[in-house]
């Protein structure tokens, strides 16, 4: 067995007190995302953790890369006929979570998944190199193949007969948009006397604000 027990770090970069947040929480993680952008150390600071409630009752969780962010919440693309897909079909109840450990920050966000417009999927597929395109067409997400050679064979095909021509964006594959009902935002602080800012959606829109113990 390994102990980790020794595995211990002090937070100690930063501090999050409510006489410095914005009233609404769209505005904080900008500000918290664009400063993370900026430590050269930080690869894809849009990679985050995205759970949902399978169809099996087990709550499972993966890693997505947010895509795009506004006032409406946060976009990230995938295929609708894949496990998560599914799920989101089910249960559209979903959580995002960001962990930035540089910053020694965390978000997360409870929200409901929708899909995106299809004119806002087919904007970002075509967006998207070739290669990439072929790779969501071939890919039957999260069902059981026989050998990587599968899909190689099927690029394969599928290079060859859109060779020169446009590779439009299969149906079963496009945008979610995730409307957050709670955003919680993490600052790492001595002594695990971590701040804890939440952000509660109210049936007016507004938004409540709350501290939680660390």
């Amino acid at each position: 067995m390994e102990d980790l027990s020794n595995y211990r770090k002090s937070y100690e970069k930063s501090e999050l007190l409510e006489t410095n947040i914005p009233e609404d929480p769209i505005n904080l993680f900008h500000r918290w995302f664009y400063e993370t952008e900026e430590q050269s150390d930080i690869e894809e600071v849009n990679a985050m953790t995205v759970s949902t409630i399978g169809l099996d009752g087990f709550p499972k969780a993966r890693v997505v890369l947010l895509k795009k962010f506004n006032e409406e919440g946060f976009i990230f693309y995938t295929n609708y006929e894949s496990e998560k897909g599914k799920a989101i079909e089910a249960n559209p109840n979903v959580c995002l979570s960001f962990f930035w450990h540089s910053m020694e920050r965390q978000v997360i966000i409870k929200g409901i998944a929708e899909k995106t417009s299809a004119q806002l999927s087919d904007n970002y597929f075509d967006s998207r190199p070739d290669g990439s395109k072929l790779g969501a067409i071939v890919s039957n997400q999260s069902r059981v193949i026989g050998s990587r050679t599968v899909l190689e064979e099927k690029l394969k095909v599928l290079e060859s007969d859109f060779k020169g021509k446009e590779i439009p964006r299969p149906t079963f594959w496009g945008g979610y948009l995730v409307r957050p009902q709670e955003v919680e935002f993490w600052q790492g602080r001595p002594n695990r006397l971590h701040d804890r800012i939440r952000y509660q959606l109210q049936t007016d829109y507004s938004w409540k604000i709350e501290r939680l113990s660390p």
